[in-house]
């Protein structure tokens, strides 16, 4: 649809445009980026025809810009500047109705049945037929956003330009509007569009151009432009990627200023001690990885609890029922790890493990009632109804990477299976070495303070303080447990 081919130009006798090529397909999403003054909106402007470049070539469905009269380009292209605040007392309707200009005869003087159900068309795909007949001043600004974009779509364009159309709205109307352009685009609309905010033009384009000094710093999908050097070498900012929870679309989180810190140790010393519970509560919030029952996945935590349950527990609702039991001991469930077992907290071991430049402390509750070998196929589950449960807290006081975090499951998991081979627990259906229980849950969690820790693999400095660690708490608890139970 549109095909931009080494342009240059600005304002004046000055380059701001300098060598920029890129081409945009039917019925794409395409959004531009880059700091303020790397050129955007120049950009935009010589695309709407508004500037004429000094140099290249500008095609509009394979026909130089140049050759368009200023209403055979409105045919075709629309542009929904920045938005501003209205000068005149127009109704919504009558708003909308100026996009039918590039198809008048004269001003209004051929108005035909087919313009009005265009506007009519336009109102109804923006939501704006509610309120046609009110006055443009009186909306908020999101609607305007709306009205105005309705009076764009009003012109029946191929090709939808838009300068920052987000800019003043809040994330509902963001989302919606947004919604709306990646709706039409699916109905062949071409939309390029300038965008301030760097994860909405993730989540919503389907390439992305950006731009620094006037000229193209790269071009592609999202995972192309969304790398962490990419914006750290345009935006000269400290960044990090991150995955979408939900899509598969990379998101960049801000890095501010780190602050002089103290540091953070977490040891035996922060275990609180109670009947039915333990708790460790850190003075600051701790980076997680866990599989908890409250506070799955990733996340930043500054509680972490332990709950023994009866061994005959068993409830369709156990996450609400957990949700509401950490709450009534006055535990935060967003800032919350929380886990259960039928190990008798008396059972807990934990161990301190210091190796070169990282220090890690584990805590572990472990009963193997319903210990299984992963590697065999099962018979039946009757068996699985006996309580048992390994509980793995594993604190580490260093800065860890995500493949540290990763890597540590790994390695604690292997510390685990190792305690129990050598305590010679058995799968009690094959009579093999049990692997773990059905229910085990683990944590790994870090002060983000210290040292870097790149790796948690077996060899390495962490590696080998989490092994050391998980083996002998779990190996202790193990002990624990077993002495308990000959006694009762």
């Amino acid at each position: 649809m549109i095909e931009v081919e080494q342009l240059s130009g600005g304002y004046g006798s000055g380059l701001i445009i300098r060598g920029v090529s890129f081409s945009v397909q039917k019925g794409e999403l395409f959004g531009i980026l880059g700091p303020n003054g790397s050129g955007k909106t120049t950009l935009m402007n010589m695309l709407s025809g508004l500037n004429m470049p000094a140099s290249g070539a500008i095609l509009v469905k394979n026909k130089p810009i140049q050759a368009y009269s200023p209403k055979e380009l409105a045919r075709v292209v629309a542009v929904l500047p920045q938005m501003t605040s209205s000068q005149f007392a127009y109704s919504v309707k009558e708003t909308v109705s100026l996009g039918r200009y590039a198809h008048q005869t004269g001003f209004f003087k051929s108005w035909s049945e087919y313009d009005e159900e265009a506007v009519r068309d336009a109102m109804k795909k923006t939501g704006t037929e509610t309120f046609a007949d009110k006055p443009l001043s009186a909306l908020s600004g999101g609607e305007q956003q709306r009205v105005f974009l309705a009076q764009a779509l009003a012109q029946e364009p191929e090709i939808l330009l838009l300068d920052e159309p987000t800019n003043h709205l809040d994330l509902s109307f963001q989302k919606d509007f947004l919604d709306l352009l990646k709706q039409m685009t699916a109905d062949d609309l071409t939309v390029i569009s300038i965008f301030h905010d760097l994860n909405l033009a993730s989540l919503y384009c389907d390439r992305l151009l950006l731009m620094e000094k006037g000229a193209v710093h790269t071009i592609g999908t999202s995972g192309d432009i969304m790398k962490e050097e990419h914006i750290r070498d345009v935006y000269k900012t400290d960044v990090q990627k991150q995955p979408h929870p939900e899509v598969p679309k990379p998101q960049m989180s801000l890095l501010p200023a780190s602050s002089i810190e103290t540091s953070v140790e977490v040891g035996e010393e922060m275990i609180e001690w109670h009947g039915d519970y333990l708790a460790i509560r850190p003075p600051v919030q701790l980076k997680t990885l866990s599989s908890g029952v409250i506070g799955a996945g990733w996340g930043w935590r500054s509680a972490f609890v332990n709950r023994h349950v009866d061994k005959n527990y068993n409830m369709d609702n156990f996450e609400e029922e957990a949700a509401h039991y950490f709450r009534e001991r006055g535990f935060d469930l967003n800032e919350t790890v929380g886990m259960m077992t039928a190990v008798k907290m008396e059972d807990a071991a934990f161990r301190r493990e210091v190796q070169d430049d990282v220090s890690v402390f584990a805590v572990a509750t472990a009963g193997v009632g319903n210990a299984v070998d992963v590697t065999r196929p099962r018979v039946s589950w009757k068996e699985l109804h006996k309580p048992g449960t390994i509980n793995i807290w594993v604190f580490a006081n260093g800065k860890l990477s995500e493949e540290a975090f990763v890597q540590g499951l790994m390695t604690a998991t292997e510390a685990k299976v190792k305690a129990l081979a050598d305590a010679g627990v058995t799968d009690l259906q094959t009579g093999t070495i049990a692997t773990g229980t059905s229910t085990d849950s683990i944590l790994i969690a870090a002060t983000q303070r210290g040292a870097y820790q790149q790796f948690a693999g077996s060899i390495t400095p962490l590696g080998i303080a989490i092994g050391r660690a998980v083996y002998e708490s779990v190996a202790e608890s193990l002990k624990k447990t077993a002495r308990r139970k000959a006694m009762s």
